[in-house]
């Protein structure tokens, strides 16, 4: 049996669908929550199109930066998301990880975006994308670390989410 390199993430989020979609698409709020806990963005943009990209900055522990890129292949508001996701030089060029030089250049990430009750449940789903071997293990065994990242992601999100609910506007 192999071991599936997916991986799925969720998270329930106590606001409605359209805005959570806003946070995850308009380059303002990606500003104030996409990063793990102790990130600091530097910049986004966002072309929210097919083929449209994400191109972000961030300083991380230490005061590294680092850049990621999403290059969209399905944009479906506020229901999907499906984009390639790589890490990127500041120009948007797909780099390899500063961390492991066996991590995938690209992974296909699916978003998807369910209301019931004025919550949204928010599904993350991973996995690489014409990976090696040794590039689909490193995944999985990334896979803790990952979740710590998107849980520390998610965290701020749900923060964003509840400042912007008490301030009444997106």
């Amino acid at each position: 049996m192999t071991e599936s390199s997916e991986l799925v993430i969720t998270r329930v989020l106590d606001a409605p669908r359209t805005l959570v979609w806003e946070t995850w698409t308009t380059p303002e709020h990606l500003m104030q929550w996409w990063g793990p806990k102790g990130s600091q963005m530097l910049s986004a943009t966002v072309d929210l199109r097919l083929g449209g990209t994400c191109h972000y900055g961030m300083r991380v522990g230490g005061g590294q930066e680092i850049w990621g890129r999403f290059v969209f292949r399905e944009v479906t508001a506020p229901e999907r998301l499906v984009f390639v996701m790589a890490i990127s030089d500041p120009e948007g060029g797909i780099t390899r990880s500063p961390w492991d030089p066996t991590w995938p250049l690209e992974v296909l990430t699916t978003v998807t975006f369910a209301e019931a009750a004025g919550r949204t449940t928010l599904t993350l789903t991973a996995v690489p994308v014409d990976a090696t071997d040794a590039e689909r293990k490193s995944f999985r065994d990334g896979h803790a670390s990952m979740r710590g990242g998107f849980g520390g992601s998610f965290d701020r999100l749900e923060a964003l989410l509840a400042r912007i609910g008490k301030a009444g506007a997106v």
